[in-house]
């Protein structure tokens, strides 16, 4: 859009944290009536970048100009009084409130007696406006999370955002909600707003993006750059400076000796609820068994079932012949159980501690890092210094905060961890979710290189291309239930999409 007046320009933006000099006279400019996509690997400055244009950061140096004036942002309430509002990742919502107590937060009025009835209606009047339906009386805990999402733009819109940041919007959706998402914002574009969109999906941005600016190491590398007639090869590039491989290169299977027995297990979820119905599934050494199934389907719940994290209600989880079901996570460390938790802040790391810290998380009990109770400093940050080199880690020091790494490097981080305990089964759930494509190429690779070493591995994902790609048998899960299996070489989008959707194997190849 190269005609339309500029909604917000950044120019020589510089954010420093310490040890990290994540902006580097950063310019950015976003029209009027546009989706401009922001690109670039983890840790490569865009978040921060957006943080400062929300109000959440000051920069050190640079100005920010919005529709022609120059602004100053104490606060994001000064961003937002300006027109700008950000929606970030994981969202800011209250589980216990409605939706519309959730969109009145934090708002100078109603300030003493709130008329929920009469603003239920204002919200019902917003969403019809803009085609974003949720009940307004709903509590936020009962929403799955592409309605969430749409209670974060629509508090935004009730705010009166001209201007929209969206921080990976669709790293948690489906891919019908991606959809539903992305007929909201060319509504949304139709009617003059203009939209920054920070994604590493590249089929996505070229989807929905009218230009694109790259970040690499902080600065700007290619700056509106149109999306229309890019190809996926040549933004990766732009993203990580090198080609990019995305077909990986896997050795046929060669299973071993069976590892893990699921046999016939129940559990319930955390509102008390069946997550798993009977649920069965063998994982042999030297394969990759690939779960898809939609969010909330008992992914979630089956995967900490195995690790020792929830407790099971009939049924046994046998690795290598022993029972583990409703163990302690110690005993399945013991057993040489790897976990790559979906939430890699809240589960899988230790945020306030450091990175050295959370590489030995799983070690800390044993010589030589320990001596009985004392921790053998030398040997730990000889070891982590080892691990940051051998998994590429981006960070200033082993000493930085787990918090202070990006969603990319902190995830290798956890598979080093994981990794380097010499694991006999790896439980890996979304190991990509949020990752860049470079960060993707590489947790892959450490994937199927333990898969050749003999190591079995139940991989749980929502990317259906990343379980095609990886997994040499698939199984489908709908309410905590199997639906059937297919070989990796059989296996259709159609095959596995019906599965997702309820249809047992047996009867999809009936009908088909």
């Amino acid at each position: 859009m190269p005609d339309a007046p500029s909604a917000v320009e950044m120019r020589g933006i510089v954010k420093r944290f310490p040890g990290v000099l994540a902006n580097d006279r950063v310019d950015f400019d976003l029209r009027q009536g546009e989706v401009h996509a922001l690109l670039g690997e983890n840790g490569a400055g865009k978040s921060t970048l957006m943080n400062v244009l929300a109000g959440m950061y000051k920069p050190e140096e640079g100005t920010i100009v919005v529709e022609g004036k120059t602004v100053h942002f104490g606060s994001p309430r000064d961003a937002i009084a300006a027109g700008l509002g950000m929606i970030h990742q994981h969202f800011m919502l209250v589980p216990s409130q409605t939706v519309t107590e959730n969109i009145l937060l934090g708002l100078d009025k109603p300030r003493f007696v709130m008329n929920l009835p009469e603003f239920d209606k204002q919200i019902l009047a917003l969403q019809e406006q803009y085609g974003l339906h949720v009940a307004p009386k709903a509590k936020i805990w009962q929403l799955s999370v592409g309605e969430q999402q749409r209670v974060e733009i629509l508090k935004m819109l009730y705010r009166g955002a001209k201007v929209l940041i969206m921080d990976e919007p669709t790293a948690v959706l489906t891919p019908q909600e991606v959809d539903e998402l992305f007929v909201t914002l060319r509504s949304m574009v139709d009617r003059g707003h203009s939209i920054v969109f920070i994604s590493h999906k590249l089929d996505e941005v070229r989807a929905i993006a009218h230009c694109v600016t790259v970040l690499r190491h902080g600065q700007v590398t290619a700056a509106r750059v149109p999306a229309k007639g890019a190809t996926k090869a040549q933004l990766a590039q732009l993203m990580v400076g090198r080609e990019v491989v995305f077909t990986v290169q896997k050795k046929p299977a060669n299973p071993g000796g069976l590892v893990l027995s699921v046999e016939s297990i129940c559990a319930e979820n955390d509102r008390g609820l069946p997550a798993l119905r009977d649920f069965s599934i063998q994982v042999h050494a030297g394969e990759i068994v690939g779960i898809a199934g939609v969010a909330g389907n008992g992914q979630s719940e089956l995967a900490q079932a195995i690790t020792g994290l929830r407790r099971t209600t009939c049924g046994q989880v046998l690795i290598n012949g022993e029972n583990l079901a409703n163990k302690t996570p110690g005993m399945a460390i013991k057993r040489h159980v790897a976990h790559v938790p979906e939430d890699r802040t809240g589960v899988g790391s230790s945020p306030g501690l450091s990175l050295a810290d959370n590489l030995i998380m799983k070690s800390y009990r044993e010589s030589p890092i320990s001596r009985g109770w004392v921790l053998n400093r030398p040997v730990i940050r000889q070891q982590a210094n080892q691990l940051k080199t051998a998994y590429d880690i981006a960070a200033p020091t082993i000493e930085v905060q787990a918090r202070l790494l990006s969603g990319g490097n902190l995830q290798k981080a956890i598979l080093a961890r994981e990794m380097s305990a010499g694991p006999k089964l790896i439980v890996a759930v979304q190991p990509t979710r949020g990752l860049d494509v470079g960060a993707i190429e590489a947790v892959q690779r450490v994937l199927l290189r333990e898969r050749e070493n003999g190591t079995a591995i139940l991989l749980i994902s929502e990317e259906l291309e990343e379980i095609m790609t990886l997994a040499d048998r698939i199984v489908g899960i709908y309410e905590g239930q199997n639906m059937g299996e297919l070989s990796a070489g059989e296996a259709t989008l159609t095959e596995i999409g019906l599965m997702m959707a309820g249809t047992r194997r047996g009867a999809s190849t009936a009908q088909g």
